[in-house]
């Protein structure tokens, strides 16, 4: 019953139209792989909070790199930068400076996003995960704040790490809405990019039994909803968040 309530959520979601007010919105603004991967994986750290809010914020960053993402990492001086108002409440511009500087090594290292979390992909997402987080704390070189944390958290703290495994979503699946252009992570291992709303949706239909938002409630509405798709999974990211438009949860 819930499988074949969610499945039409899907259908009805999935689709071209729900780009446009989403954060995967970015991806598809470039046409460049490497553009695409910069550009999701700085859209998915800003991606919390009000939709509006860090839509816009979002905007003025990629207006200030000249919708040129990967020729604004590779040129990246720390020195000469324009990177002025590119705080987002948790996070300072020095945050993001720091973000930027630590691409540009992997960019100028002749490495990319995707080399990064391949290299660090042994068939577990999230100790992936913890590689890639692993790279970007030993390369901190200036002061940064608590910000930079959030907008990298650390695995080892067991938190959902939704915006990563929003990431995720984009790059592995293949989609009206996911771009899949990484094919080195099944789809079958993805995880849900599990918020609070997602959660409160979770516990209603049941996927749910736990009460925290952590890892481990992570995993179980993700083992829940492979009893749906066990291939693909993850799919039902759209059904829930139908589920909540229809539902008004």
């Amino acid at each position: 019953m819930i499988k074949t309530q969610l499945d039409k959520y899907i259908i009805e979601y999935e689709t071209q139209d729900f780009i446009k007010d989403d954060p995967v919105q970015f991806i598809h603004k470039f046409e460049n792989k490497e553009d695409k991967e910069i550009a999701g994986f700085i859209a998915s750290m800003f991606a919390y909070g009000k939709r509006e809010v860090f839509i816009a914020k979002l905007n003025h960053i990629f207006s200030l790199m000249e919708n040129k993402p990967l020729d604004f990492v590779k040129s990246f001086d720390c020195k000469n930068n324009n990177l002025c108002g590119c705080d987002y409440r948790f996070s300072k511009d020095c945050d993001f400076v720091q973000i930027i500087k630590v691409l540009n090594r992997l960019y100028t290292e002749k490495e990319t996003l995707e080399t990064l979390f391949k290299h660090n992909y042994n068939g577990e997402v999230w100790k992936m995960f913890q590689g890639v987080v692993d790279y970007f704390y030993s390369h901190i070189d200036m002061d940064v704040t608590k910000g930079f944390y959030h907008m990298l958290p650390n695995p080892e703290k067991k938190s959902a790490m939704k915006r990563m495994n929003m990431l995720l979503r984009w790059f592995v699946r293949k989609s009206p809405v996911d771009i899949g252009i990484w094919n080195f992570v099944p789809t079958s291992e993805l995880l849900i990019p599990l918020d609070t709303h997602v959660a409160k949706i979770s516990r209603k239909l049941g996927l749910l039994k736990r009460n925290d938002n952590g890892y481990e409630s992570v995993v179980e509405i993700t083992n829940n909803l492979k009893k749906f798709d066990p291939i693909d999974p993850i799919k039902y990211d759209f059904a829930l968040f139908g589920y909540g438009v229809n539902n008004k949860v």
